[in-house]
């Protein structure tokens, strides 16, 4: 494995400890800088927002940049955003600086996950892609666990500055370890949007939107469901959300590897089988052991789908990748948003906290469909019609027969025989 998806895979740590620890830091927060808990929140949206406008804005400044040089001054501009928020004096100049630090969130995984595919031999692209991505899932195995407890004991400002340190880290790892990545020849916005001429892309786009969806529908509600309904105690909870982050690593991995064996059917599977497993959790949570369980599956197969859409989004836009493949990240953020709306919809209807599963599986259910339609449409445009095979063939004998040979069905041409004249 190159050194240089180890660089990347630091500073996808950092992001993903960075984004996820505000989860449990929020009472944290509300209390040292007086605002409410639900006002607090607001600091995840804040992040998101950044998410998704720096995807695409920052992604085509930088089209014309060689691809380290992106990724390290990506690197740099998140580590001030964090260093920003660990010195933010109130609760505004806190949520600004959230919104810087989401900025380069989006293209920094675009661009990475393009270096990691071209950093690959081409049958293992999407190993390559989640090795980078391992440093996500690893962060909330061990990254938000132990940011969370920093936090409790010595302040949230504590838990940003160890994250500037940490970004810090795998800005020079990036500056010292990934080799010169030239900006491609037809570098640009113009050249960039091209990609997004594909329907194919506008297809697993939808399948991220709509499929993970489902995943965060049911980790958004996550704490409540496992305390009011398995009947964890609250400070098992975190616990109980490392292995969420050990299925995510596992399935990150797993995932990497059915994806450069057969993408779209791997792609197909993970949204099947995560519909099943949440639906099947609005049972299991009934029980601690069977809960723990499920939580370990769903996040398996949340992330076993992330290195399949990825490295299909490379491949649906690969004369120009780099902005489609951060507008990726733009959509695993609807994807949480509406997720997260749409379970919120169910438990206010009076549904419980075991209906967040359930409308995460509907979820799931449709992003399935989408791919199986994506797949079906993309077997359908590589193989050829009857009479295009027709017109192939009668193309062919006439090259042949042009050529002086003769077509004889069933068996090998045999050369002409010329007679004198």
């Amino acid at each position: 494995m190159p050194l240089a998806l180890v660089a990347l895979a630091i500073t996808a740590f950092a992001i993903g400890t960075t984004e996820f620890a505000a989860m449990g830091l929020l009472p944290q927060v509300a209390d040292d800088l007086q605002v409410s808990i639900p006002q607090a929140g607001w600091l995840i949206s804040a992040y998101a927002i950044g998410v998704v406008i720096g995807a695409p804005l920052l992604t085509a400044a930088a089209a014309r940049l060689p691809r380290k040089s992106v990724l390290v001054g990506l690197a740099v501009l998140f580590t001030a955003g964090n260093l920003l928020c660990a010195l933010a004096p109130n609760f505004w100049l806190l949520a600004a600086a959230r919104l810087i630090t989401g900025l380069p969130h989006g293209a920094f995984f675009g661009a990475g996950a393009v270096a990691a595919a071209e950093l690959a031999a081409p049958h293992l692209r999407a190993r390559a892609v989640a090795v980078m991505f391992s440093g996500l899932t690893l962060a909330n195995v061990v990254g938000v666990p132990a940011a969370t407890l920093l936090g409790q004991h010595l302040g949230w400002r504590a838990t940003m500055l160890v994250v500037v340190a940490i970004g810090a880290a795998g800005s020079l790892a990036i500056a010292r370890l990934v080799p010169h990545l030239p900006a491609p020849e037809r570098a640009g916005l113009r050249h960039e949007l091209t990609a997004f001429r594909s329907g194919q892309l506008w297809l697993a786009l939808g399948t991220v939107v709509f499929g993970c969806g489902g995943f965060f529908a049911c980790y958004s509600y996550i704490t409540p469901l496992l305390t009011e309904v398995s009947g964890f105690a609250t400070g098992s909870v975190t616990a109980v959300l490392a292995l969420f982050g050990i299925g995510m690593t596992i399935g990150n991995v797993v995932g990497g590897y059915a994806a450069d064996r057969a993408l779209r059917a791997s792609i197909c599977a993970s949204f099947v089988l995560l519909a099943l497993t949440l639906a099947m959790f609005s049972v299991t949570a009934r029980a601690e052991w069977s809960a723990a369980l499920t939580v370990v599956l769903v996040g398996l197969f949340g992330f076993a789908i992330v290195p399949g859409v990825q490295t299909l989004v490379l491949q649906q836009a690969r004369n120009a990748p780099t902005l489609a493949s951060a507008t990726v990240q733009g959509a695993f953020n609807l994807a949480n948003a509406q997720g997260a709306f749409f379970g919120g919809l169910a438990i206010d209807a009076g549904l419980g906290w075991t209906a967040p599963p359930l409308v995460g599986a509907g979820l799931a259910a449709i992003g399935a469909l989408i791919a199986v339609l994506a797949w079906t449409a993309d077997r359908r445009r590589r193989e050829p019609s009857g009479a295009d095979a027709a017109a192939a063939s009668d193309r062919l004998a006439g090259a042949d027969r042009a050529a002086g040979g003769e077509v004889v069905t069933g068996g090998p041409a045999e050369p002409a025989v010329g007679l004198p004249g």
